[in-house]
């Protein structure tokens, strides 16, 4: 498996896929996709594009730490969940940010994969809210 940088715009058909199927491509593209800041990073299986994580410069009120990075739009392609694609992905993200002086990586998470962060070393922060049409989320942070 290789991961690398890659363009916003190869991460939009997997955001369509798999987290925004019901809405249009154009909800797949996130305000912050072409900042100077933003990091988008591609897990390759056999040169096919599987998995997908974007992470944006972000503070959160209510996480420790003085530079955090927010992570948006993961996804990997359902034939390939149980290569540790997304595991891939965050472990190379977590050693690009820390060279960026990141001291925290945060997310929105869909309550249903919060089991998923928690085995990746995040913890749960205030409470369960929801994102309409998406469904409840928390938010999960960690230290990097």
């Amino acid at each position: 498996m290789e991961i690398k940088r890659i363009p916003p715009e190869d991460t939009y058909p997997l955001r369509h896929q798999i987290l925004r199927p019901n809405q249009t491509i154009e909800a797949c593209k996130y305000p912050a996709d072409h900042e100077q800041d933003a990091l988008h990073l591609g897990a390759y299986m056999s040169g096919e594009l599987i998995s997908i994580a974007s992470f944006y410069k972000e503070k959160h009120t209510d996480i420790k730490g003085e530079h955090h990075y927010r992570l948006r739009g993961m996804a990997t392609h359902p034939e390939f969940r149980l290569q540790k694609a997304g595991t891939y992905l965050i472990h190379k993200a977590e050693s690009i940010l820390r060279e960026k002086q990141a001291d925290a990586l945060w997310c929105n998470a869909r309550t249903t994969v919060s089991d998923y962060y928690k085995k990746l070393g995040f913890y749960e922060v205030g409470n369960v809210f929801d994102i309409h049409p998406i469904g409840p989320h928390i938010v999960m942070a960690k230290a990097i």
